[in-house]
């Protein structure tokens, strides 16, 4: 007896016509034929059952807030930093959660049920802290949201930063964050990341820095946090967020600095969406994609994982808590387009992402939570590509959203019915 099974699914391994048994919010059997009775069935019809969503960089104190206090005109990093600035003071606790809660609703129904959110601690009366920690208690039953305690303005350059990132710890934030690059000089930065690190150590608290987000090829701040993960045992603990800088270094400089990340298992979070927005900014032509490394980093071993961001602020005013929208920017941008190439970057936003969480007993395997989502697409490829429609999304072996397949109707002498964008169009090759 099962509380769920899913019939005739395709699983992102490539295997088509599986059934999945789902009991007490585990997946407790994947067959070809399943037998046993359900109190609930899902044909899926040869569509793709995949691990829900991970978004692992995200700033859900700022997101829905676009226009406020204004339009950032210049694009530019710096003045949504600026715009920021000007909105955290007077923005009130209820209207962080109310925001919050709203994305959060959106995520759910793109099957996006895991966040890494950095909360910004500049301000020392640390309503985002406050507010954010109240979200995380309201989604708990359906979204596992993580939380960063970010010093926005620089842990040692913002009034009270030292002092407010360690509050924000103390509330229960559990992850410790830092922005060197936005210190006054490097030499700051190198003392941040060293006095971040160590109070990691000394809390028992994983490391997600913004790292060298910026053109500059001489922010070399990831060199720093690489070393200082392996002086205080944190390997595999730490991720470096973005490493923009990185699109501009000369190749010999990399080719020593990648193997330094390797070795202390430096998690990579990427931004596609919003690195190709903000970056190159500067540049005429020709213009840098202003995206990292990604395919050196993950042919060197490292784990990369892809965040969105931002969705609809300071930073950046679209969005849509897509991570599969984050995947296909991340595809064009790293000119990633082979099959075997898709498969990796379909890993980013879900194993990849997992990994860098810390989330346990995520996946498609028996044993695994049943954090599910059933997409209109055959396979990984094919999602990549259309970024369709989540048809059921399902934590702990219970439904909670669905959507309709998008099925256009025509009406074209000679021409079929209708249109399945999701299942038409799949090449025979494939």
């Amino acid at each position: 007896m099962f509380d769920l099974i899913i019939r005739n699914a395709n699983l992102t391994s490539g295997q088509s016509g599986f059934d999945v048994g789902i009991s007490s919010g585990k997946i407790t059997a994947i067959e070809k034929r399943l037998e046993g009775e359900s109190g609930n069935e899902i044909d899926a019809s040869g569509r793709l059952l995949s691990p829900a969503f991970c978004d692992p960089h995200f700033h859900m104190d700022a997101t829905l807030s676009l226009g406020k206090p204004r339009m950032n005109v210049s694009g530019t990093l710096l003045e949504g930093i600026t715009l920021w600035g000007e909105l955290r003071p007077i923005v009130t606790k209820e209207e962080l959660v109310d925001r919050a809660l709203r994305y959060c609703d959106l995520a759910v129904s793109q099957g996006l049920l895991f966040i890494r959110s950095h909360v910004d601690t500049s301000d020392p009366r640390l309503v985002t802290a406050e507010a954010m920690l109240e979200v995380r208690e309201k989604v708990a039953p359906y979204i596992d949201l993580q939380l960063v305690a970010f010093p926005q303005d620089g842990y040692l350059r913002a009034p009270d930063g030292v002092a407010a990132l360690n509050r924000a710890l103390d509330m229960g934030i559990e992850i410790v964050g830092g922005i060197p690059h936005f210190e006054r000089t490097m030499e700051d930065g190198r003392a941040s990341l060293e006095a971040l690190c160590r109070i990691a150590a000394d809390r028992g608290l994983c490391v997600d820095i913004h790292c060298d987000e910026t053109d500059d090829p001489m922010s070399r701040h990831i060199e720093t946090l690489a070393a200082q993960t392996i002086r205080f045992g944190l390997e595999g603990q730490v991720a470096g967020s973005h490493l923009t800088s990185m699109h501009s270094m000369d190749n010999y400089y990399v080719s020593k600095l990648i193997p330094l990340m390797a070795e202390a298992k430096i998690n990579v979070i990427p931004n596609p969406l919003i690195n190709m927005m903000l970056q190159g900014r500067h540049d005429t032509y020709p213009k840098r994609r202003g995206l990292t490394r990604v395919r050196e980093l993950m042919d060197a071993g490292l784990n990369v994982s892809f965040g969105q961001d931002c969705t609809m602020d300071p930073w950046y005013s679209m969005g849509s808590a897509d991570m599969l929208e984050v995947a296909h920017m991340g595809i064009h941008a790293t000119q990633m387009g082979s099959i075997e190439d898709k498969k990796k970057i379909f890993d980013a936003i879900t194993l990849n992402s997992a990994r860098t969480m810390g989330l346990e007993k995520y996946g498609l395997n028996v044993g695994c939570n049943a954090d599910l989502v059933i997409l209109q697409a055959s396979d990984v490829i094919e999602a990549l590509r259309l970024k369709p429609t989540r048809l059921f999304v399902i934590k702990g072996g219970k439904v909670i959203s669905q959507t309709p397949p998008r099925i256009s109707s025509l009406s074209i002498e000679g021409r079929p019915d209708s249109v399945d964008s999701g299942s038409d169009f799949v090449p025979e090759t494939l």
